[in-house]
C-alpha cells in the first residue's frame, strides 16, 4: 500500500514536501501584520483568544485603564505593558507547528534518484536498482522534530539530519557516507 510521497529537487526538498503534506507546519497568521501597539491592542481585544492571549502574557489592567488605552492611539502606556501587549500578539499570531506523527517517523521509507556512498554511485528506484529502502523505526528524530516545531526546519537542515540521524541509524554509514547529489528526488513513506 502506497503512502505519502514527496517529490523535490533534492532529497532535503523531497522530504520537507512529503512532511508539509502530513502536517502543518509553524507558521504566522497573514492577518498579524499590526507593528504599533494600540493596532496590536485593537486586534487582540477583537477576539476571544486575543483576550486570553493578553491574560497569558500577564497583562492585567482594569477595563477602565484598557478603554483608555483603545480610546487614544497616543495614550502614554508604559513600556512593559507595550511589551506584554507584543508578546501576546505574537503569540497568537504564531501558529505552532503540529507533531511529526508516528506514521512518518516509524514509516518504512523508499528513496528513488541518484545515491551515492564511496565509488558506488546509481539511480535508485529504476529497474536496475532498487530504491533505497531506510527504517524509519531505527532513526532518531529528537533533533528532526526540535527543528520542525521551532519553525527552523529547512531543506538542507532536514536532509542533513536525515542522513545522519535516520538512514546512518537504519544501515550504517556506508562506504564513505551518504551524498544525493541528483536533481530530483522522490520520497515515499510506507
Amino acid at each position: 500500500m502506497a503512502g505519502p510521497t514527496g517529490r523535490g529537487d533534492s532529497l532535503g526538498a523531497a522530504l520537507g514536501d512529503l512532511l508539509r503534506s502530513q502536517v502543518t507546519p509553524r507558521h504566522r497568521l497573514s492577518s498579524y501584520t499590526a507593528k504599533h501597539w494600540h493596532a496590536q491592542l485593537s486586534q487582540l481585544t477583537g477576539t476571544h483568544r486575543g483576550y486570553q492571549a493578553l491574560e497569558d502574557a500577564g497583562l492585567d489592567v482594569t477595563v477602565k485603564t484598557l478603554v483608555n488605552w483603545l480610546s487614544d492611539p497616543e495614550y502614554n502606556v508604559r513600556r512593559s505593558y507595550r511589551d506584554l501587549i507584543h508578546t501576546a500578539y505574537e503569540n497568537v499570531a504564531i501558529v505552532p507547528a503540529d507533531p511529526i506523527p508516528d506514521h512518518i517517523k516509524d514509516g518504512q521509507y523508499e528513496i528513488s534518484g541518484v545515491v551515492r556512498t564511496g565509488s558506488d554511485e546509481r539511480t535508485r528506484g529504476t529497474r536496475d536498482a532498487a530504491p533505497l529502502r531506510i527504517d524509519g523505526t531505527r532513526g532518531n528524530w529528537d533533533e528532526i522534530e526540535e527543528l520542525w516545531l521551532a519553525g527552523e526546519l529547512d531543506d538542507d537542515d532536514f536532509e542533513d539530519h536525515f542522513v545522519d540521524d535516520v538512514i546512518v541509524e537504519d544501515i550504517g554509514e556506508g562506504t564513505d557516507g551518504w551524498e544525493f547529489p541528483g536533481a530530483s528526488y522522490s520520497v515515499e513513506v510506507r
